[in-house]
């Protein structure tokens, strides 16, 4: 198998009307840690992960997505996929050159099928980080980025084909088709997913615990503090990982959870699962029923960045 030129999932961008509410959240029940703060800009790392930042938020008049940033092995393959995705029709946002974020880099810009914009950076400086203590009921890092999209076979091909990933699994309705799409960039299981939803916008993104005892630890002290919570504690079947969801202050689903499966590349063939059943939501039977209430939550607000480049 050829190795793909993308590595890893760095982090996720957003922009908020209220910085401060949003940084308070993320940096007091959430668990992150801000660092390189900017004037209307904050950047939160995870205490055990190596990136520079898993989230960045940036003050806004609209809510959105700023972009989407994953990691390549090496400054050639930077080179390399922006070479390829001009051929191929992509819209470039910017050439390949020096990144001004923490960390320095080397990197590039472009907007998916859809005007999402992500980015791809190799040369990232190492953040100093720790390992996560027993109990210590904090992120050690972002594990995946879950889209909407109206396009869900047109968005899983375009990741596919133009920037590597694999199908990993698949849910599916009985009378609605296909619902969502699980894509692998390493041995994770996913770590991008794409949605069925009335538009393009973000429908979670979710941070890794250390492993049950610190997930569940992290969704009581949630629970305590008043955070809203939309579906969970409970395990899925694809990606066999924990999950409980809530919304941050703008409305933005986040999820803790662990233990996300790990695939073998050799033995491995993507599954079709009917989400109707009860077991594959939810593994445990311990969280709340889906419905369609929680769903719209899900769907979230029409992205207002698409095709609009970030200003940083």
């Amino acid at each position: 198998m050829i190795q793909p030129l993308i590595t890893h999932l760095r982090h996720v961008d957003l922009a908020v009307p209220d910085l401060a509410k949003q940084r308070d959240f993320y940096t007091g029940a959430w668990g992150l840690t801000a660092e390189h703060s900017d004037s209307g800009l904050t950047y939160l790392a995870a205490e055990g992960s190596p990136e520079q930042f898993v989230v960045r938020l940036r003050e806004a008049a609209d809510k959105r997505i700023d972009l989407i940033a994953f990691g390549a092995a090496t400054p050639g393959g930077v080179d390399t996929l922006a070479t390829k995705l001009s051929r191929e029709g992509v819209q470039l946002v910017n050439e390949p050159g020096a990144l001004q974020t923490p960390g320095g880099g080397y990197g590039f810009r472009f907007f998916d099928n859809e005007g999402r914009t992500v980015e791809i950076s190799a040369d990232v400086s190492v953040r100093t980080h720790r390992q996560i203590e027993q109990g210590e009921s904090i992120p050690v890092r972002l594990s995946h980025v879950v889209i909407n999209s109206p396009d869900l076979d047109g968005t899983r091909a375009f990741y596919e084909r133009h920037l590597g990933f694999r199908l990993s699994d698949s849910l599916m309705h009985p009378q609605m088709g296909q619902m969502m799409h699980f894509l692998r960039i390493n041995k994770w299981h996913h770590s991008l997913a794409i949605a069925r939803g009335p538009h393009p916008s973000l429908h979670h993104a979710s941070f890794e615990l250390r492993g049950i005892d610190e997930y569940m630890r992290g969704t009581g002290r949630l629970l305590r503090a008043g955070v809203e919570k939309l579906w969970g504690p409970g395990r899925h079947l694809a990606g066999n990982n924990t999950f409980t969801y809530f919304l941050d202050p703008h409305g933005n689903t986040v999820e803790y959870t662990t233990e996300l499966e790990i695939i073998d590349e050799d033995t491995w063939h993507p599954h079709m699962y009917d989400f109707t059943q009860p077991g594959v939501s939810d593994q445990w039977g311990t969280a709340n029923a889906m419905n369609e209430f929680l769903a719209a939550k899900s769907y979230n607000d029409l992205d207002k960045g698409l095709y609009v480049a970030p200003p940083v």
